[in-house]
């Protein structure tokens, strides 16, 4: 047969067999195999599952590393548990996993979350959540009322990248937050944020106490003083004191850092400020765009920011909230300390001290206005924790948290040789003030040191702290003696 007619033949075979639904078949087994591939791509697949790493402030949990969407349990429990407020105070806070803030929790964009919320059974109240960050009825809240001793579960989707607030949301509301139920959490987005050197967890509250500020013992709550948005303490992540000496931030200089900043209220807004560092970069309420070189950024009740910023040079860097009677008079100071080589041409230190001009002879006073009535010790011990709440709330703007002091403005407290000669004298100008010249460790000091409205109890307890602090010689400072020394007194 000729190629020409065997060809023929073929194309003839084959229109036969398309019109016999041969072909067709064999395409249509072809479109559905393609269809049916197509189909199980579309098909979604089970999420790996994942355990949340849950952190207490200022811990922040490890960057999430992984590239896809994963299904997130979360478990915290709610505990009410009795915590130090202040040294020699007490409070029995409401929390999200025994501490105050609650759990830093740490999520992808997309991820799906199965949410346990467990209410310890030796709490006396029911509470639920309200997550800042969820989608839904009540931010979650409608889902978790949770009696004490039992667990409730939800789940939901994080949509939107960002850092969120979450607290308790069962009546009374304000109550539940203002007793320390909130905490932070961080949707991060899909690409994830940038590279830093060191993460911290910062979160200011306000507390409200029958008690004013210092006053000893297991304080109870005080709604009048709620309702009034006057209180008693503002403090950075649940206490006063939790961010400063052992408890301070670190960095070395060259390190960049990120602070996830929120703010639990229920009622202050805080005007959060770094003394001494400019924030390269702000993700204005915890949002997605940054804005730069900001020195303080407003954090409403129930918001939230990230700052970063580069440690340039060595030195201790105070957080506080800028409405400034609030951190040096109510709690809310934190330190960073950075160290490693200084840069002279970033800041060079006191190059020139001189008298500019000689100061007036009025010693300036402290108003007493509604100071509280001095707690009274029954002991040295108690006597020393008396006396560190004073420092904190009198003497530590000046002569800083380690009575390092400033050079050039305010002496230094700690190993003082003007302190060690002469108690007496010292306590003379604790109670009188102190106008003129004055050399402590071989260095001239000619700054006001202003008359402190203490009782002779409380100038007891605050000399008897700072003589058996930082290498000072130790000793118990009395009522009496104040007394003898005041009268005595000649500068």
């Amino acid at each position: 047969m000729k190629r020409s007619t065997l060809k023929k033949t073929v194309v003839l075979l084959g229109l036969g067999l398309y019109s016999m639904g041969i072909l067709s078949s064999c395409s249509t087994q072809s479109s559905h195999a393609e269809t049916a591939a197509k189909t199980d791509d579309a098909i979604p697949k089970e999420l790996p599952t994942v355990e949340a790493e849950l952190t207490d402030a200022p811990k922040v949990p490890a960057p999430i590393t992984r590239s896809h969407a994963a299904k997130v349990v979360v478990r915290l429990e709610v505990t009410e548990v009795v915590k130090k407020m202040a040294d020699g105070v007490d409070y029995t806070f409401w929390t999200f996993g025994g501490s105050v803030p609650g759990k830093f929790i740490r999520i992808r964009q997309n991820d799906e979350v199965e949410f346990h919320l467990m209410n310890h059974p030796d709490s006396k109240n029911p509470h639920n959540i309200d997550l800042h960050a969820v989608t839904g009825p009540g931010g979650g809240a409608a889902s978790t009322f949770t009696a004490p001793g039992h667990e409730t579960v939800f789940k939901f989707k994080a949509l939107n990248p960002g850092l969120y607030v979450y607290h308790c949301a069962t009546a009374p509301v304000g109550m539940h937050i203002a007793n320390g139920m909130y905490g932070l959490i961080l949707v991060e987005p899909e690409e994830g944020l940038p590279k830093v050197d060191k993460e911290y967890y910062v979160m200011q509250g306000d507390f409200y106490t029958k008690g004013d500020f210092g006053a000893p013992g297991l304080q109870p709550f005080d709604m009048q003083k709620a309702l009034d948005e006057n209180p008693s303490y503002v403090v950075f992540n649940g206490s006063v004191g939790a961010l400063t000496g052992d408890n301070a931030l670190t960095a070395k200089v060259g390190e960049t850092v990120r602070l996830f900043v929120g703010n639990g209220g229920p009622n202050l807004i805080s005007s959060f400020h770094v003394i001494g560092e400019i924030f390269d970069k702000v993700y204005d309420e915890g949002g997605s765009t940054a804005i730069e070189n900001i020195q303080t950024t407003l954090v409403p009740a129930g918001g939230t920011a990230i700052t970063e910023f580069k440690a340039d040079v060595p030195g201790n860097y105070v957080l506080v909230d800028h409405s400034i009677f609030r951190a040096f008079n109510k709690g809310a100071l934190g330190m960073l300390k950075v160290e490693g080589t200084e840069d002279k041409k970033i800041y060079s230190g006191q190059i020139v001290q001189k008298i500019y001009q000689p100061e007036g002879s009025t010693v300036q006073e402290m108003p007493s206005a509604g100071a509280p009535k001095a707690a009274i010790a029954s002991s040295k011990d108690m006597r020393l924790e008396l006396g560190k709440t004073l420092y904190a709330q009198n003497c530590q703007a000046c002569h800083q948290a380690e009575g390092q002091g400033i050079k050039g403005a305010f002496p230094p407290l700690a190993k003082s040789d003007y302190l060690n000669a002469d108690v007496d004298r010292a306590i003379g100008v604790v109670a009188h003030g102190l106008e003129g010249q004055i050399k402590v460790n071989g260095e001239l000091y000619n700054s006001t040191m202003p008359k402190l409205k203490l009782s002779d109890e409380e100038i007891a307890n605050v000399m008897t702290f700072v003589m058996n602090n930082w290498s000072n010689k130790g000793g118990e400072v009395t009522p009496d003696q104040v007394k003898k020394a005041k009268d005595n007194y000649k500068h």
